[in-house]
């Protein structure tokens, strides 16, 4: 399950209903954090040991319609929901990067603005020299 941060339910609402218009982000960023964040961000991301967030930008390629296809086009399916298309792979850990629980997608690749955020289905412990990736389409987003 996903959330919206409150900085995107802003600018969407601006943009929607109000006269603020907002550009669509053109880096997105997937980070791992080992606390969870809220609506309003915090959480604690993972740092150091040769850590980055991964950047998986908005294209067709990337993500995936909510027709769950990775073909052009744009979304005519009901879900509201959006899935990684490509395996997310992330630097090899040079160190111990704790107990990761949540997911984050940022609009930049450093600092940057919380776009959405998630829980893992299951926590993972990551250790030096492990390989931490996302298989593809197991980082769901859903608008609800």
């Amino acid at each position: 399950m996903s959330a919206m941060s409150d900085y995107l339910e802003n600018k969407l609402v601006d943009h929607i209903f109000r006269s603020a218009t907002f550009a669509k982000p053109t880096t997105l960023a997937v980070g791992l954090l080992t606390a969870a964040p809220s609506d309003s961000g915090g959480g604690t991301e993972v740092s150091g040991s040769n850590y980055a967030r991964v950047a998986l930008n908005p294209s067709d390629t990337n993500w995936k319609s909510t027709q769950n296809t990775a073909s052009a086009g744009n979304s005519t399916g009901t879900g509201g929901q959006t899935k990684n298309a490509v395996v997310i792979t992330f630097p090899t850990p040079s160190g111990n990067w704790g107990t990761v629980s949540h997911f984050g997608i940022y609009d930049a690749t450093s600092g940057g603005n919380l776009l959405f955020h998630g829980a893992l289905t299951i926590a993972k412990t990551i250790n030096q020299s492990d390989t931490v990736s996302f298989p593809v389409d197991s980082l769901t987003i859903t608008f609800a």
